[in-house]
């Protein structure tokens, strides 16, 4: 690989925490997924923030928190502009993934860490790509092109394979699954052959999965066995990524009369179920080859649910008849509506909750797992209540200081409108138009006929006033306010209002009444507090999360072979293992194998005489470039300075208080930190300067040099293959890759070898 290449973990090294790497390649700088953890540490972003102004592209793998879950606040609060890559699925999944969990946290918390403007805005940002479509880079990224393949998994998921100048691959797949499912194709893996780099991990490296008609009939036995308990069976899911798999197997089990399943309910619980299930129905074309067909012979779309209720609240779930089986977010249980049904369903032995995958260590449902049998557990139990007595009077008072600076402002604002159109009238106008006051009440007053005593008398001009003006009603000019599809309608204006149902006719959901959650019309507060829950229903973990095992991790790298690996997000026992093995074993992995630790940068450049240095102005404008192909190259003497170059400030000493020169030069003092390694070229004397050989730049073909003589005029042919022209001059080349002349010294000799002087950069 002739390119400097570097990696740097921001998170998700030696640990099962959120993945997020910095990839520079010679001078553009890729960021590789962007996750954040369950409970939103800032711990993980505090060394991505020191590069956040370095980035240059981001690439997306799947939708969910793991991988994305940090974008909005990167976007909004660090400040990151840069494009944002990532397929049409990963686009639409991703912004329910983050829709709902930050509608689960707000439900229960003052959460601020990010907005659903800051989502908004970083989706904004993303360039939506297809499978296998080339994109290439632009200004410092010139010479590269970013590739998505499938990854399985979940739907959309992507391996990204970058390609420098259509020769070196670096290839980063995490989280594959090579397996085909019911609703996805397994990864392309198979397309790629010894890439330059694999950045890849190691979650399941010492990983055992059994295989899948096991796992469904485990599925399938817990359910029938809690439903006919008369109880109820809570599946904890994601949002919009593994759920549908779950959701698919489910609804063909209820639409089967021999399962034994249809007398009982089936839903589907998030904040955003209706829109997952329909951007599902349109993504047809991502999906299984089996439901490609299916969806064209008879269009048939899988996620056109027969059996599946979508509900959007505990309040439209408690509708639904028991026994129920409930998918619901979110997969770690740290928020949610699987939190919230687990503390409801957790004390009944009736019960049952079934996870599907391992989440963070320190998760609630990371501990069932690691713990099974718990019977008592101390969880903190969190609420959005509703303010009441002097909490509610003093939030209605702040309310009320807030209208009033509002109509303040604005009172202020339409008399100054008022003034700024009486400038622009006549004068005689003036005396008649309404009169706008303030009073101290901040009420704003406009009389609709002219009052004895208001506005500005007439004084006794030279001029004789020729216009006459008389008192009228006012006549108010609404402005209509339109959008792309005409006038904008307010849905309030024909809302019919709802018959508010008696506290006593509550559904009632194992014995206690559900509350209505509808709270977001009313003052609220967030409550905690810790509790210790009794843990009497039967928990159990059955792996549906879609990722390949250990020995498919070996499999695939030893049919890959990449030059140098990279291993990353895996525990330190699974991460070694799989470096060990690599290692080993000859002919997987042809240099070397790096497992780096957070923040480290790992230099995985392949060539070892490939430096990177900083050119001066001076030098450079002396430099005699030569052209050949697409490139342009020039000798180059210089002497290395390693000492740190001093930045001149004083032509910045009148603008300190600007802030943002103030945030640039910050952000420049990190970028010379960073590059303290990268020395200086300085220009060598003239006196000092040592001649050099000439060096001869391109790889000439004989066949190439005819046809450029027979253009010329020249006679040229060839005779064992040997180049002879005009029968008096024989070109030849050697096996080594030099070039002979021969014939006899004249006029032509000298013009030929002039023509091939011209084939070559000299330098």
């Amino acid at each position: 690989m002739t390119s400097i290449v570097k990696v740097q973990p921001m998170s998700g090294v030696f640990d099962e925490g959120p993945l997020c790497y910095l990839l520079q390649v010679d001078e553009f700088r890729f960021l590789l997924d962007c996750g954040w953890d369950e409970n939103c540490n800032q711990v993980h972003l505090k060394e991505l923030k020191k590069h956040i102004h370095q980035i240059d592209a981001v690439l997306l793998t799947y939708p969910d928190q793991p991988h994305i879950g940090a974008l909005p606040y990167v976007v909004g609060t660090l400040g990151l502009n840069c494009p944002i890559f990532a397929t049409i699925p990963t686009y639409k999944m991703g912004q329910m993934f983050l829709y709902d969990y930050y509608q689960s946290r707000h439900n229960t918390e003052e959460f601020d860490l990010f907005t659903l403007d800051d989502v908004d805005s970083a989706f904004d940002k993303i360039i939506q790509l297809k499978y296998s479509q080339i994109f290439p880079m632009k200004g410092k990224g010139h010479g590269l092109t970013i590739m998505p393949l499938p990854a399985g998994h979940m739907i959309g998921g992507t391996i990204w394979k970058i390609t420098k100048d259509g020769e070196e691959d670096i290839v980063y797949a995490v989280d594959y699954n090579h397996k085909k499912e019911r609703h996805l194709n397994g990864c392309g893996l198979e397309t790629i052959d010894r890439p330059s780099l694999l950045i890849t991990d190691a979650f399941n490296a010492t990983y055992q999965q059994s295989r899948r008609r096991l796992r469904d009939e485990q599925l399938l036995t817990n359910i029938l066995q809690t439903m006919r308990n008369d109880g109820n069976c809570l599946v904890v899911v994601d949002t919009a990524g593994r759920v549908l798999e779950l959701a698919h197997l489910l609804d063909q089990l209820w639409h089967n009369e021999d399962s034994g399943l249809v007398a009982y309910s089936l839903a589907l619980l998030n904040n955003v179920s209706y829109n997952v299930v329909e951007f599902a129905k349109s993504l047809v074309e991502w999906m299984s080859d089996k439901i490609m067909r299916s969806f064209e012979d008879k269009r048939n779309n899988p996620f056109q649910f027969r059996h599946v209720q979508l509900c959007h609240s505990l309040a439209e779930l408690a509708k639904v008849p028991e026994p129920k089986v409930v998918l619901t977010s979110v997969p770690d249980m740290e928020c949610g509506f699987s939190r919230e049904l687990f503390l409801q369903w957790c004390p009944s032995a009736k019960n049952s909750v079934i996870l599907t995958c391992r989440s963070s260590t320190g998760t609630l449902t990371r501990q069932l797992i690691d713990n099974s049998g718990i019977k008592l557990i101390n969880l903190e139990v969190r609420k959005r209540v509703k303010l009441e007595g002097t909490e509610l009077e003093e939030y209605m008072q702040k309310e009320k200081l807030k209208e009033e600076e509002g109509a303040r402002k604005k009172a202020e604002e339409l008399l100054k409108e008022e003034e700024s159109s009486s400038e622009e009238e006549s004068g005689d106008d003036m005396d008649l138009d309404g009169v706008v006051t303030v009073n101290q009440g901040t009420k704003v007053t406009k009389h609709d006929l002219l009052v004895k005593g208001e506005g500005k008398s007439r004084g006794g001009g030279f001029f004789k006033h020729a216009k006459k003006s008389y008192p009228m009603f006012p006549a108010y000019d609404y402005k209509l306010k339109w959008d792309d599809y005409g006038e904008i309608i307010r849905p309030e204006d024909y809302m019919v209002a709802d018959k508010i149902q008696d506290a006593g006719d509550k559904p009632q959901e194992n014995g206690e009444a559900v509350e209505e959650q509808d709270i977001s019309t009313v003052p609220t507060k967030c409550v905690k507090s810790i509790q210790r829950i009794a843990v009497n229903a039967t928990v159990t973990y059955i792996d549906f999360e879609g990722r390949s095992d250990g020995e498919s991790y070996r499999k695939i790298i030893s049919q890959i072979r990449p030059r140098q690996l990279v291993l990353v997000h895996g525990t330190e026992e699974a991460t070694l293992v799989l470096a060990d093995y690599c290692r080993i074993t000859p002919g997987i992995v042809q240099e070397k194998v790096f497992t780096p630790h957070l923040h480290e940068v790992i230099d995985a450049t392949t060539e070892s005489h490939i430096y990177q240095v900083k050119l001066k102005d001076i030098l450079v404008s002396h430099l005699d470039f030569g052209h050949t192909k697409d490139t342009e190259l020039a000798w180059v003497e210089g002497q290395v300075n390693m000492i740190k170059a001093v930045t001149d400030t004083s032509a910045k000493e009148d603008e300190e208080n600007d802030e943002d020169l103030l945030q640039k030069m910050k952000t420049d003092e990190k970028m010379e930190e960073d590059d303290d390694s990268v020395p200086n070229l300085d220009p060598v004397p003239t006196s000092e300067v040592a001649g050099h050989p000439a060096v001869f730049i391109n790889d000439l073909k004989l066949s190439d040099f005819k046809q450029t003589l027979l253009q010329a005029g020249y006679q040229a042919e060839f005779s064992g293959g040997i180049l002879v022209i005009n029968n008096s001059v024989a070109v030849r080349r050697t096996e080594i890759g030099r070039f002979s002349f021969e014939g006899c010294l004249s006029e032509d000799y000298y013009r030929i070898r002039d023509i091939f002087y011209e084939q070559f950069v000299i330098l």
